[in-house]
């Protein structure tokens, strides 16, 4: 910059009179102190603003400008000092302006941002310029406010600077914050001259807002205008293809960066993994992973998260051990890879290790656990993360509150769940159907039913995830005609059409009711091609209500959209087995063997003093497995006192002899659990008890008896419901 106008100042004298100027260089002794801003602290632009007062630079707006630069972007900046020192500037000039505005912009006080661009308009002789438009568009977009970003664009078309293309990407971005792509893509339209970046903004809004094809679209468009791409493009395109999962227009994508020669910097890299990971080509990272000479743990927690994906459970524990350093991201990717694949005690040990290292858990890691908690049906503990939660100050917003209720629900205890929602004062639709789906889990279907009635008065408008839980509650509770008629509402109330999970809700509650033939012409007359979880329910049903003609027309339906389905294998040999079909039982066995397919193992678990115990049909692997079994035969003889028979009919393999029937029946898991319950607890303690299939009717009749005659209350979570025996009665009410 030319010199400036700067009063006449002799360093060792008082200062002139007003009308004392002269030019003077830029390089002033005082000002060449700002010259390195970026080392300055916020005692050293202090002193330097006291000696600018002292010698009177500080009325020169040059001199003003070049403090509040430093004072603005020092490292540490003190933004309410500088803000004090901007409004004791007599004549501010426009790079003022800009700087107070832009500062703000970046800072954590965007709205002040915005006030100082409205005082500018009302206050100052200057107009904004090209700098000032984009400062004030990004405030609005950091504060998502539709209505001023509008405004802001209204004053840039009647202003000098309409065509300027540094302002006009900045309101893509606006428009892309606020969610408006539409208008985002008008003023991108609009840009006479497009610069890359004009590119990048729409294509990279396209890409997170999940518009992938017109985000790809977009690229082949930009290299018909002969716009080259850079890093930051290919970073969306890759994102892009990650998403929709196509492994080859990824493949393409890499070889045309590296065709293009793009420099493969750590971020396009990392992109590259990331879309190799999602699109489930690991051999393809784990080769990139290998080239990369530079790494950081972006890297290393996408080729975490990748081996998890693969159930590469021992490649990614090492891996996670070799990282050079581990943050609560790379804790969380561990935690919720274990969790969601199937390892809810892995996940459980790991938040374990979590609390002897160095980072702390966030939202995302209490999550997580909770989820595992709910797996495994561990209230212990679950109760326990939700005093750590209270202990250690987490907000109790509303995604922590829905999986807390989601964890008490499915952990059997419905009581917290219900404190826990009754307890915040806000909540959203989904902390409201996380209840709802909690009384349906536990057959409280007149209890759901009458929050979601409540849920309505309080004008909170229904998901398609309510409307599911809802139908699910019907189910569960045996309400037909409800159930019926809130799926005849969807639409025209609620304006939501009912989709593939309705109508197999609705399916299941006909099944449930034994209703058959109704369900079977509601499935196939379905708007879309029926799921294979609908003839599934409907098989499901036909096994509960022995009806082997259309259970084989379900079997049939449901093996050709899913031939390796086991579970459908099952059911039809059940349904056989009922019937004494054993022809039929025996047929269907030597088919799923040459198929490699084989039946799920009925497994229970229950919780005991912190510690999980599972136990397998005629499991005699436990510790303590002969006083389990001393307990079983106890038990067994206590309930034939008072009446109990075994339902031999549950028996599902042809065993002619009654005793092999009886001993067969009596190996249940649930029925280990049961007898494990009573030496290991005593009353007034709840056996809690997870089984991963649909309870038997011969063990649902034991439990009921155990609870009158041990005056024990028991829960038995099963792969549908919970069932809650107290006093020789059952909560389901022998509907389920």
């Amino acid at each position: 910059m030319a010199a400036a106008l700067i009063p006449v100042l002799p360093l060792a004298t008082n200062p002139p009179s007003e009308n004392g100027y002269r030019r003077l260089p830029v390089d002033h002794p005082i000002l060449t102190l700002l010259d390195d801003y970026a080392a300055l602290d916020d005692a050293r632009v202090k002193q330097i603003h006291a000696r600018m007062l002292r010698y009177d630079l500080f009325s020169h707006p040059y001199a003003a400008s070049r403090l509040l630069t430093a004072s603005f972007f020092s490292p540490s900046p003190n933004l309410p000092y500088a803000l004090q020192m901007f409004d004791q500037i007599p004549r501010p000039n426009l790079y003022s302006w800009n700087v107070a505005i832009r500062a703000q912009a970046s800072g954590d006080r965007p709205d002040l941002s915005l006030l100082l661009f409205s005082r500018l308009l009302s206050d100052s002789p200057h107009s904004p310029d090209r700098f000032t438009f984009p400062f004030a568009v990004k405030a609005a977009s950091e504060l998502v406010l539709p209505w001023v970003g509008a405004a802001i664009h209204g004053q840039v078309i009647k202003s000098p600077f309409h065509s300027d293309v540094f302002i006009l990407n900045s309101l893509i971005h606006f428009y892309a914050a606020c969610g408006d792509l539409d208008l985002a893509r008008k003023v991108f339209d609009n840009i006479p001259q497009r610069d890359v970046v004009s590119w990048n903004s729409l294509i990279t809004a396209m890409a997170h807002a999940d518009r992938l094809d017109d985000a790809l679209e977009l690229f082949q468009r930009m290299e018909d205008d002969g716009v080259d791409p850079n890093d930051v493009t290919m970073v969306s395109v890759l994102s892009a293809c990650g998403k929709k999962g196509d492994l080859q227009l990824g493949k393409w994508i890499h070889f045309y960066i590296k065709r293009s020669r793009i420099t493969e910097c750590l971020i396009l890299n990392n992109a590259i993994l990331d879309m190799y990971v999602k699109c489930e080509s690991l051999e393809d990272a784990k080769a990139l992973f290998e080239r990369m000479t530079e790494k950081d743990s972006i890297s290393w927690t996408t080729m975490l998260v990748g081996c998890l994906k693969k159930s590469e459970f021992d490649v990614a524990r090492n891996m996670f051990d070799e990282m050079p350093t581990r943050d609560v991201t790379a804790w969380n990717a561990l935690i919720s890879g274990y969790e969601q694949n199937g390892r809810p005690k892995e996940a459980l040990a790991a938040f374990s290790e979590l609390q002897d290292s160095d980072s702390r858990p966030d939202q995302v890691t209490i999550v997580a656990v909770l989820s595992a908690c709910s797996q495994l049906g561990a209230v212990g503990a679950g109760k326990w993360i939700h005093s750590y939660i209270k202990k250690n100050g987490f907000d109790l917003n509303y995604h922590l509150t829905t999986s807390l209720i989601d964890m008490y629900s499915k952990c059997g205890d419905l009581e917290n769940a219900i404190k826990v929602f009754r307890s915040v004062k806000q909540r959203d639709v989904f902390v409201w159907s996380s209840m709802i789906a909690g009384f349906a889990m536990h057959g409280r279907g007149e209890q759901a039913l009458d929050l979601f009635k409540e849920m309505e008065e309080e004008n909170i408008k229904p998901t398609h995830v309510t409307l599911t839980n809802i139908l699910c509650a019907c189910s569960h509770g045996g309400l037909v005609e409800e159930g019926k008629a809130y799926f005849s509402k969807m639409l025209p109330l609620y304006n939501i059409p009912p989709d593939i999970e309705h109508y197999g809700c609705m399916a299941d509650i006909l099944g449930r009711a034994g209703r058959l033939e109704e369900a079977r012409e509601l499935i196939e007359t379905m708007p879309m091609p029926p799921p294979a979880s609908a003839w599934g329910a409907l098989l499901g049903a036909c096994v509960v209500h022995g009806d082997v003609d259309i259970g084989e027309i379900a079997s049939r339906k449901l093996l050709e959209l899913e031939p390796r389905n086991d579970g459908g294998y099952v059911l039809l040999s059940n349904l056989y087995a009922k019937a004494g079909r054993w022809e039929d039982v025996g047929r269907l066995r030597k088919m799923m063997k040459e198929q490699g397919l084989k039946k799920e193992r009925g497994c229970s678990s229950l919780e005991t003093h912190g510690v999980m115990h599972e136990f397998l049909v005629g499991d005699a692997s436990h510790p303590q497995s002969e006083r389990i079994y001393e307990k079983l035969e106890e038990m067994t003889a206590r309930l034939k006192a008072v009446g109990y028979e075994t339902k031999r009919s549950q028996l599902l393999q042809n065993v002619e002899d009654d005793w092999a029937k009886d001993h067969a029946l009596n190996l249940h898991s649930e029925k280990l659990a049961i007898a494990f319950g009573l030496i290991s607890t005593e009353a007034p303690v709840q056996i809690r008890i997870s089984k991963n299939l649909r309870i038997c009717e011969d063990c649902h009749s034991v439990a009921k008896l155990v609870s009158r005659v041990y005056e024990r209350d028991i829960l038995i979570r099963d792969r549908y419901r919970f069932h809650r025996f107290k006093e020789g009665w059952c909560s389901c009410k022998d509907y389920w």
